[in-house]
């Protein structure tokens, strides 16, 4: 053999060598942020919106909309760059007004080379409040997506109009996954009050995900969103079924994977210096499986670096908003995004 024929050999022995020794492992990025009233500037009818008008007490005009947008753009960027990824691959998202917000939103100088779509439909919330999802079409595919109404009733008998809930079903590389996005009703009036409303909320949300698994036992599901309650409120353990540690991969109970984090007294947002976890990850127990060539989720984290916390005064430390009350802080918001890391591994053939 000549020299040049050994060369070849020593490079193909030395790609076998690396390819059998070492797993391929790829992350993706899905996660959840409350974007905190991210309302645009005119006032619509049948919409209470005035409140973001630039007439308003809080004089909300485009030069806040725009920084609004930018801030909300950083933090969604940011996530995946703590993760060393460019950007997350799903996001799901509650609390704008509109489908041209989003748009705006995802047109962003941070976020337009990403080319994140959008699924979103207008609400019957009153307030004109959504939930959305956003995805990059390189990484997931969507195949299906439904708006279902959560149809509750208040103390008088009449309908109270809140967010619908959202389920998307498709594929991320190439495998199925289902999510549900979520915004459950809040606990203005009191918490003990509003408990029933919650309740109705976490029944919908385990009905979908049992209709779900009930066409096939082995879907991946991951529900996400602010709960208005904590990992360990009864909304969540008892009606939508979300164990605080990770369960067996045939029980019926789902794991919620920002539990952990909670009982390390972590949390998205905070009331009177208590730290509550709202904004939560809840996932079916096949996620936490290890297996090759399948996603599963070897991290979650809450986004709560300092740049989106209060620098100073009595709020240090709580997450950064837009506002308290009518007093303009030009921050981000209220909330800070949980978001989960899903790695795949497989091995070379060699």
């Amino acid at each position: 053999m000549n020299k040049v024929t050994w060369g070849l050999i020593a490079v193909l022995l030395g790609l076998v060598f690396l390819s059998s020794c070492q797993a391929h492992e790829e992350k993706k990025v899905i996660g959840f942020y409350n974007l905190e009233n991210l309302f645009d500037t005119i006032d619509a009818p049948d919409v209470r919106d005035e409140e973001f008008t630039p007439g308003s007490e809080k004089q909300w005009d485009d030069n806040r909309y725009q920084r609004k947008l930018q801030n909300m753009a950083s933090v969604i960027a940011g996530i995946g760059g703590a993760e060393g990824v460019a950007a997350p691959a799903i996001m799901g998202l509650c609390e704008m007004e509109n489908l041209e917000v989003l748009e705006d939103l995802v047109a962003t100088d941070r976020l337009k080379a990403f080319n994140y779509q959008i699924i979103h439909q207008d609400s019957p919330d009153e307030r004109g409040i959504d939930v959305a999802l956003i995805y990059r079409a390189e990484f997931f595919n969507p195949e299906s997506f439904n708006f279902v109404p959560l149809i509750i009733e208040g103390e008088d008998g009449d309908r109270i109009y809140t967010r619908d809930q959202l389920v998307v079903s498709g594929k991320l590389d190439g495998e199925m996954l289902h999510l549900i996005v979520n915004h459950w009703p809040s606990r203005y009036g009191g918490k003990e009050r509003s408990i029933p409303l919650r309740n109705a909320a976490a029944e919908l949300t385990r009905s979908l995900v049992d209709s779900i698994i009930g066409l096939d036992a082995d879907a991946r599901v991951i529900v996400m969103g602010d709960l208005n309650d904590d990992p360990v409120d009864v909304s969540v353990k008892k009606y939508l079924r979300a164990g605080v540690t990770p369960q067996d991969v045939d029980s019926d109970s789902l794991f919620n994977a920002t539990a952990p984090l909670f009982f390390q007294g972590r949390g998205t947002l905070c009331y009177r210096d208590f730290w509550n976890l709202f904004d939560q990850i809840v996932v079916t127990p096949n996620l936490m499986q290890e297996k090759s060539g399948w996603n599963h989720i070897v991290k979650t984290e809450i986004y709560d670096k300092q740049y989106v916390r209060q620098q100073e005064g009595d709020y240090s430390g709580y997450p950064y908003r837009t506002f308290v009350g009518n007093w303009y802080h030009g921050g981000f918001s209220d909330h800070f995004a949980s978001y989960i890391v899903l790695e795949k591994k497989g091995w070379s053939l060699f």
